[in-house]
């Protein structure tokens, strides 16, 4: 699975104008299944991003995680970041899992990380989504289990 997390001091997402999720302070983290993955990739994703210390501690430093700040999460599915731009201009999504199974593995990735003790809330899965957010640092980190 991949992952872009964003610290944010707040976000949200909504669905035809009306906001179906949201989170601050914390991380919005927009997830894609790729082919191959399954429910052990989804939870060891959600268990490092559980612990990741991206947070600043008293002394400023990245030292906390999300947990530790007792902050929440807004978990987006983005099938788009399983883009391949090697050839030409336009990018082929070939590697992403199937709807179904990405769709799974995404609900799977986002009762996982609530399992970690993150709260979570979501966006919908193959919905056109309107993001909203305030990156925090700004703070944006790739990961891929």
């Amino acid at each position: 699975m991949r992952a872009v997390l964003q610290r944010v001091s707040k976000a949200s997402v909504s669905v035809d104008g009306q906001m179906i999720g949201q989170t601050g302070p914390g991380l919005m983290i927009l997830v894609c299944a790729m082919q191959g993955d399954d429910e052990a990739k989804a939870d060891q994703l959600a268990a490092k991003i559980s612990k990741l210390r991206i947070f600043k501690d008293d002394a400023g430093k990245m030292n906390r995680s999300v947990k530790d700040i007792e902050g929440s999460t807004l978990v987006i599915s983005q099938f788009t970041l399983a883009a391949d731009t090697s050839r030409g201009n336009r990018p082929g999504f070939s590697e992403a899992a199937t709807p179904d199974v990405g769709k799974h593995l995404y609900e799977v990735f986002a009762q996982r990380l609530q399992a970690h003790g993150v709260p979570v809330e979501t966006g919908q899965f193959g919905a056109d989504m309107a993001v909203e957010l305030v990156n925090d640092g700004p703070v944006t980190i790739w990961m891929e289990s």
